[in-house]
């Protein structure tokens, strides 16, 4: 999996930001194409610790994610559909241009991190390595994204 701390991957990703319009059409799912770039930022804000959220789910549940994590960061893609978190769904109106350029921001500063070791943990998940953070970012940037034929 590219991770958006890798030059090349990190371009390519702003470039399809900035291929997107405020016409581009879901190919699947709820969300037009402004929400997308608000809920994009979220895991950023999350990272970066701008945003506190806490999951409410059992010991049980926590074990079974735990075993998934990988799938996270690997070269799996995701399927279409799967469920959003709860604090990641979007369904307020929001305006195009502010909302790319905020995203575009954050994954700009987010690649210079890559030095960084310490690091907020997933809701979810907990503890992610510096490479996974990389990766996982690509991906759900990667699948949205694509969503928006980016």
């Amino acid at each position: 999996m590219k991770s958006l701390f890798e030059t090349e991957a990190h371009n390519e990703i702003t470039t399809r930001i900035n291929n997107l319009t405020e016409a581009s059409k879901a190919e699947w799912g709820k969300m037009n194409v402004g929400q997308m770039l608000t809920h994009c930022q979220k895991p950023f804000d999350v990272i970066n610790g701008d945003l506190k959220m806490e999951a409410k789910i059992g010991f049980m549940k926590k074990f079974i994610f735990s075993l998934m994590k990988s799938v996270m960061y690997n070269d799996r893609p995701w399927r279409k559909n799967i469920p959003t978190g709860e604090g990641f769904v979007i369904t307020e109106q929001v305006d195009f241009n502010p909302e790319r350029e905020k995203l575009l921001n954050l994954v700009n500063e987010f690649s210079k991190k890559k030095n960084q070791t310490k690091w907020a943990p997933h809701p979810v998940f907990g503890k992610f390595t510096q490479e996974q953070y990389g990766k996982m970012n690509y991906k759900h940037l990667d699948h949205h994204l694509k969503q928006f034929g980016a």
